[in-house]
């Protein structure tokens, strides 16, 4: 695909843009793919001459079809078997080194962004993450400017208020990952006891489909021990783990054979962890296979968001 054959379709011009819109609503790449696909049909049947804002259509295409889709997702949620994680992805060094995007596509985010309505979250984030105007927000999900504002006001405040905050520079972030990566694949107990915060809470995503904790682990003895142990279950046999870059942040990849079999990624805080989420489910690792990187394009680029927009998280 030509930048000169991009230039000439707004959908491929918009591509990237779109998927970060659908990546973000729903938390899944197989599902932002999906919508991807059905927007571009829509696309594909649309009177072109009509359309005076390619753009804004777009957009409000993929926000609308995400809406329906996330709709019905919560119901399927409800019957999920363990705790429910974000799809994973592969992202690029450019992403970590902007602090505002990685904040913004980071696996914490997309965890606080399933508390919100769905027309919430729409609303957060055509606003906070891609900077567009109240107006176009409300032809985007069919609500009046001024209940766009008060929803916006309302889900910022949400998510402001969940958002974990972090003291962690990148340096003393890759410290303490290489030193937990190293006592993981050593199963030196004490070295991660060490890394834990004494209250240190881990999630981790089966899906019923894989070994997985059913219920959210806390207390450095319990996390510690539950990890060291399945690490070292049978069916774990050739795992190799290595540093990679998850959702803007600097997480761990596990694989067997060239294959991921997980992702690792957590949150510091005063040198230690605080929340590890183990994502296992083998439905939900589509992103983290070679070729599936997200761009610094993908992440933030072609938005339209004015220097200084608010980001979606924030560092304290």
């Amino acid at each position: 695909m030509t930048d000169a054959r991009a230039g000439q379709d707004p959908y491929l011009e918009h591509r990237r843009l779109l998927f970060a819109t659908a990546y973000r609503m729903l938390g899944t790449v197989t599902d932002a793919e999906d919508v991807l696909q059905d927007t571009w049909l829509k696309w594909s049947a649309a009177d072109r001459g009509a359309v005076r804002h390619p753009k804004a259509y777009l957009v409000r295409t993929v926000t609308n079809l995400s809406l329906n889709r996330l709709t019905s997702a919560r119901a399927t949620r409800e019957t999920y078997v363990g705790p429910w994680l974000p799809e994973p992805l592969l992202t690029a060094p450019d992403i970590a080194s902007d602090a505002e995007v990685a904040d913004a596509v980071s696996t914490a985010i997309l965890v606080v962004l399933e508390t919100l309505s769905p027309v919430e979250r729409a609303v957060f984030l055509l606003r906070e993450v891609f900077g567009f105007t109240y107006a176009e927000i409300g032809e985007a999900v069919d609500r009046p400017e001024a209940t766009v504002r008060q929803t916006a006001h309302r889900a910022r405040d949400h998510v402001r208020a969940r958002t974990p905050r972090y003291d962690t520079d990148d340096a003393e972030r890759r410290r303490i990952t290489d030193r937990f990566l190293r006592a993981c694949a050593g199963g030196d107990l004490n070295a991660v006891l060490e890394l834990l915060a004494p209250d240190v809470t881990a999630w981790s995503d089966g899906g019923g489909k894989v070994t997985a904790a059913r219920r959210p682990l806390h207390g450095t003895d319990h996390v510690a021990r539950w990890m060291l142990g399945f690490l070292a279950k049978p069916e774990l046999a050739g795992l190799a783990m290595r540093t990679a870059l998850i959702n803007g942040e600097l997480g761990i990849l596990a694989d067997i054979g060239g294959q991921p079999v997980g992702a690792l990624t957590f949150d510091l805080l005063d040198g230690r962890i605080r929340a590890l989420r183990f994502q296992v489910n083998p439905a939900k690792l589509g992103g983290l296979r070679p070729g599936g990187a997200l761009t610094s394009a993908g992440a933030g680029a072609d938005t339209g968001a004015s220097a200084g927009q608010d980001s979606a998280g924030h560092r304290g």
